[in-house]
């Protein structure tokens, strides 16, 4: 995947009232608002690397309504790629092809219906990208903490082992 270089423009589509404080961006970017971008860094939260300013050039409407008030500051951010490593023996996982590097621990994935993280990997990290759930950002419960206490839109946040990515619907492996 290509990397997204500066300088960072973007446009933001505006599905209700306001603009969230996280936006999916391009590859493995996200965007922060500049009040979670504050918090998250005050806080001492780790995971995120870059908080590097992204101009917006426009914001369009997906829905009829009135035009947003303020739009925030955005910053482009990107999670780190962790030594966490997904569990195969205890996660809900499906694989089409066998897995031939220890390492990413990717190739093959056809679904996963819950996953649990292999013991003495994750390095507490509160964001982060972990082996063998590629395109998968995950976060731990002190960031859902951190979430609900400042109010944050715009994200979804999924116990891991409630997580499904079925696309093409096969359900859950068998055992």
């Amino acid at each position: 995947m290509r990397t997204w270089l500066q300088p960072y423009r973007v446009e933001l589509e505006l599905y209700g009232q306001s603009l969230g404080d996280f936006v999916k961006g391009p590859g493995y970017s996200f965007l922060l608002s500049e009040r979670m971008a504050e918090a998250f860094q005050s806080e001492g939260l780790i995971g995120l690397s870059g908080f590097t300013p992204a101009e917006v050039v426009r914001v369009r409407r997906k829905k009829k309504g009135p035009k947003p008030g303020v739009v925030p500051r955005y910053f482009v951010v990107t999670p780190h790629f962790s030594r966490a490593a997904v569990d195969m023996a205890r996660s809900r996982l499906r694989y089409g092809d066998p897995i031939t590097c220890e390492e990413c621990r990717s190739a093959g994935l056809d679904t996963v219906h819950g996953f649990t993280l292999e013991p003495g990997t994750w390095q507490d990290e509160d964001v982060f990208r972990a082996r063998g759930l590629p395109g998968t950002d995950i976060v731990s419960e002190r960031f859902a903490g951190f979430v609900a206490r400042h109010g944050l839109t715009n994200m979804k946040l999924i116990p891991a082992e409630d997580y499904v990515w079925d696309p093409l619907q096969w359900g859950p492996p068998a055992g």
